[in-house]
């Protein structure tokens, strides 16, 4: 980290000045600026643009866990936290997931899509080839069929002549 500060300021202050103020050796941040970038940044370089373009292939929908799992289905051999930490320098951040309307609604909707396309049924009995749906009857019940009081009938039994005895 030293050496990237005193690589990115070296044009506004000397080399030697900051490399004093910072405690490292000139000769040590030049041979850094001279060697080659080592096999894991090289590694991770490679890595990066898999996991860049299995996120956009996603849509940018798709998290660590799901660029890592693509990662592995697609022959690279590397861990979750370093696909993270990746995914992290790189500013990739998968969309939140949009809200789902409330199941209420949901539910208020499809019944009214089948009371609206509701079909009676075609019943048909043993012998006959199509008949019409039942209709309910819209005469209540005789009023001596519909009332009790206590446990006695009202009215006129349903036995042959007399009153109603008990149940």
């Amino acid at each position: 980290m030293k050496f990237v500060f005193i690589a990115k300021h070296r044009t506004i202050w000397p080399v030697a000045w900051l490399c004093n103020a910072l405690g490292v050796s000139r000769s040590g941040f030049h041979s850094w600026l001279n060697r080659s970038p080592s096999a894991r940044s090289r590694s991770d370089e490679a890595v990066g643009h898999q996991v860049r373009a299995s996120f956009l292939a996603s849509d940018r929908t798709y998290g660590a866990r799901r660029v890592w799992r693509d990662l592995l289905a697609d022959g690279f051999a590397c861990g979750l936290h370093r696909i993270e930490r990746l995914m992290r320098l790189q500013a990739l951040r998968a969309r939140a997931r949009k809200a789902a309307a409330p199941r209420r609604l949901i539910n208020a909707f499809d019944r009214l899509e089948r009371r609206r396309n509701f079909e009676f049924p075609q019943f048909q009995l043993p012998g006959q080839t199509s008949c019409t749906p039942p209709r309910r009857s819209q005469r209540p019940l005789p009023r001596r069929w519909t009332r009790l009081r206590g446990r006695r009938l009202r009215g006129s039994s349903l036995r042959s002549g007399g009153p109603a005895g008990k149940f």
